[in-house]
């Protein structure tokens, strides 16, 4: 009985040890590289070098279908429709992508069709797309994934960020929940939807991944712009303008822009507008009409590595100043030419784009700290950011008058020779505003308003400020061809 006993016991302890072992050895292979896990390899020296590999199961690939079947719903086609003073012009830097064809008009007046893309954002029928989808346009047509078709109004438009925002007369409409641009991540997968080509292409989803943040584009105007774009290489052809960037969750995290080519089709190169710019535009349109854009009032540059050793920075990083205006809010917190801002607010400020999209985040009145470089010693200072608009009747720095957006200067006594006036004043540059909405152009020049003529800005200021109810604007264009327009007050 003690012999049985006994031998029972060992058993239990033997079988346990085994358990023990094979469990152990299980532990140890599965968290030990095999040979089959790694790959070895030569390097420019000669030395060999192991790296690991990964194996990856199906079930470890990314799956889109969650937020490609959501997100689609509240990608809307837009269609809108321009007309065209038939008088030859300089190509808009989106209009290829935009599908309007080669940018050069002669002629009688025409009606010309584009297409764009656009997200709804809202329930009620607010969808947002790009400033250069709907500008100019004299009728907007938004088609739902459903088929369903509606006219759409434009409720405001910002050209610094090229974000505008529509309406259609709906309610209970799809939306695509908003994410945090600021966390994307550079390799993450993301989803570009819209109707790439055309109506015939409605929809049309593709993917890539995040090739790099805070990109800017060239661009010919010399107006302000916000450009701190997500670039990726989810193909994006003309007609997705204005559609989504979702990351895998869903969630907007972008509104495809534009795209840089030699043929006006995709070529490896797509960028998107990060939706925390664009939802902070969005919020003061749909809340004011318009944009409430805090400013810091520099020019500046990225600071390159000459500035850097100059400077005796530790990296190449920052923002070098190069000028303060008088009266700002840089010049009020203290800031001076050739200071580098290296952070706001704790965000590190790596180069120029990258301050233009963190100050667009604040609104006039708002306060940061910033964290500065002078003499090779870091400050801090506090800020009051102030407001980008202007005033009819200010004067800017290059000496031109505001006038409801645009900018006035009296025009050239040759330019006016050539084009057989005695007097007038040229609109120097647009902006967004009531100039622009109705229609004016640049390099334009303004002979009367509301019937009496103008030789200086100012006299056009005064005059308008004179009228009880509109402003009606005579002139003619660079080419010599008369123009009318006019707007309320």
């Amino acid at each position: 009985m003690n012999e049985q006993y006994i031998m029972k016991n060992m058993l239990t302890v033997l079988l346990s040890a085994l358990v023990g072992a094979a469990a152990a050895f299980g532990v140890v292979k599965a968290t030990t590289p095999s040979p089959a896990d790694t790959t070895i390899v030569t390097d420019a020296a000669g030395n060999a070098v192991e790296y690991r590999t990964v194996n990856l199961a199906e079930s470890d690939y990314p799956d889109f279908t969650y937020a490609a079947e959501n997100a689609v719903e509240a990608v809307v086609y837009v269609e809108v429709t321009v007309t065209s003073s038939g008088n030859s012009r300089s190509i808009d830097p989106f209009e290829f992508f935009f599908g309007f064809g080669n940018g050069y008009g002669f002629g009688q007046p025409r009606e010309q069709k584009g297409s764009g893309s656009g997200v709804i954002i809202r329930p009620d029928g607010y969808i947002v797309t790009n400033n250069h989808v709907v500008s100019g346009a004299s009728k907007i047509n938004v088609t739902l994934n459903n088929n369903q078709q509606y006219e759409a109004t434009v409720v405001g438009t910002d050209p610094a960020t090229d974000v505008a925002i529509i309406k259609i007369d709906a309610t209970g409409l799809p939306t695509i929940p908003l994410g945090d641009s600021d966390a994307l991540r550079l390799g993450e997968w993301v989803l570009a939807i819209g109707s790439p080509l055309g109506e015939q292409l409605r929809s049309t989803i593709t993917a890539g991944i995040v090739s790099a943040k805070g990109r800017s584009m060239p661009d010919n105007s010399e107006e302000f712009k916000i450009e701190s774009f997500i670039q990726t290489d989810a193909a994006v052809n003309p007609g997705n303008s204005g559609g989504a960037l979702v990351n895998k969750k869903g969630e907007l995290v972008g509104i495809n822009t534009a795209i840089v080519s030699q043929t006006g089709s995709y070529t490896g190169y797509s960028f998107a507008v990060p939706v925390n710019i664009v939802k902070r535009v969005a919020d003061d349109i749909v809340d004011f009409g318009s944009v409430k854009r805090a400013i810091l009032g520099i020019r500046m540059g990225s600071v390159n590595k000459e500035i850097a050793d100059e400077m005796k920075l530790s990296a190449v990083s920052g923002v070098y100043i190069g000028e303060v205006s008088k009266g700002s809010a840089a010049e009020k917190a203290g800031l001076r030419v050739k200071d580098i801002i290296l952070a706001i607010d704790g965000q590190k400020i790596p180069d120029a784009s990258s301050l233009q999209a963190k100050v667009n985040s604040y609104h006039p009145g708002d306060k940061a700290d910033i964290l500065y470089v002078r003499d090779g010693k870091e400050e801090h200072t506090t800020v009051t950011f102030q407001s980008s608009s202007q005033e009819n009747g200010e004067k800017n720095l290059d000496g031109s008058i505001v006038f409801y957006g645009a900018h006035l200067k009296a025009a050239d006594p040759a330019a006016l020779k050539t084009l057989g006036l005695k007097s007038g004043v040229e609109i120097v540059s647009l902006g967004s505003g009531k100039m622009a909405q109705a229609g004016a152009q640049e390099g334009g020049i303004i002979t009367f308003v509301n019937g009496d003529a103008v030789s200086k800005p100012e006299d056009v200021v005064a005059k308008a400020k004179k009228a009880s109810r509109a402003v009606y604007v005579e002139g003619v264009d660079k080419n010599g061809k008369a123009f009318y327009f006019g707007f309320g007050k």
